[in-house]
């Protein structure tokens, strides 16, 4: 019998441009459950600034990487890796795919979804707690210039506004001397279906929906982690909408100030996943409804071809 390599489906673009509404759409459609590829909704109680998936907006959809670490382990040895979100998502993956359903990957963060589809491997270095400690005070751009003397070939690839992907390459450079090529193998036959819009409208909802969150409580849910024990420290490392509520909440800055800053850093890293996701020529990109997305892909059909005989599910 000849082994295939297990079909998904991987939906992916900016934020706000509604991938948490199609990948549901697109489950209902296929019998396909929801692995989630974003770097923060893997932390408890960061609901309203990452704008996690509600119950009620999951429609009895099954969603899986979501609320599974706590975000206090952010900085530790603890911390949520991209690592660990290949590992845990190929075992979710193999799951699904046993019990007859289909896998759909939806997120932003480019990096895991191409460690993920890829299979990238990464270093074998353990945490370096002391220089994480040292360097965690720093901002992005003092750690990126840390980094281009250390390690120019990688400062050249890496994302420079992330400061947990900044600490992680400072800690392999320092470890091995430069950070390794990434070694790729290739497990999964994907389906990526990318969604777009303008700019003028993608910067429209992108603060329609900042606007909406904090409507709906973002400062006392930023009050509330505090409270439990996040530092301002730890919450400004978790990035976006969190760094600007630590340093409102802190005094720093205004609420107009906030809001006017979390638009611009909003939109900022919304070009970045853009551009991320433009150099992944297997994506076929869509209008974000599923009218238009069925009018090109025939569902019907892709799922005729997963259950062919001689098809081999991911769990074998």
């Amino acid at each position: 019998m000849t082994r295939h390599k297990p079909k998904i489906i991987v939906i992916v673009g900016p934020t706000a441009v509604g991938k948490s509404a199609i990948a549901v759409d697109i489950a209902r459609l296929v019998g396909g459950e929801v692995i989630s590829a974003d770097s923060r909704q893997v932390y408890r109680g960061l609901n309203i600034g990452t704008g996690k998936i509600t119950r009620r907006e999951m429609r009895g959809i099954p969603h899986h990487g979501i609320d599974i670490a706590a975000p206090r382990t952010v900085g530790t040895a603890q911390q949520f890796t991209a690592e660990m979100f290949r590992i845990r998502a190929r075992e979710t993956i193999a799951d699904i795919s046993a019990r007859g359903n289909v896998p759909i990957i939806c997120g932003g963060t480019g990096f895991y979804i191409d460690a993920l589809v890829d299979g990238i491997s990464f270093p074998d270095v353990p945490p370096n707690l002391a220089l994480r400690k040292k360097l965690s005070p720093k901002n992005a751009q003092q750690l990126y210039a840390l980094l281009q003397k250390k390690d120019p070939r990688r400062a050249a690839a890496i994302d420079r506004h992330n400061p947990r992907r900044l600490i992680r390459a400072l800690e392999i450079a320092t470890a091995l001397g430069t950070v390794p090529r990434t070694r790729k193998h290739a497990i999964y036959d994907p389906l990526f279906i990318g969604l777009t819009v303008s700019g003028d409208i993608l910067r429209k909802k992108i603060n329609t929906r900042l606007r909406a969150r904090l409507a709906h409580g973002m400062i006392a849910e930023a009050r509330r982690l505090h409270a439990a024990g996040l530092s301002y420290r730890k919450m400004e490392m978790l990035g976006l909408e969190y760094r600007w509520l630590a340093r409102f909440l802190q005094g720093k800055i205004s609420r107009a100030e906030m809001v006017r800053e979390l638009e611009y850093a909003i939109w900022q890293y919304a070009k970045r996943q853009i551009n991320w996701f433009h150099r992944n020529n297997r994506i076929r990109w869509f209008p974000p409804t599923l009218q238009t997305i069925t009018k090109k892909i025939n569902f019907d059909q892709w799922r005729r071809l997963l259950h062919k005989p001689g098809r081999r599910s991911a769990s074998q």
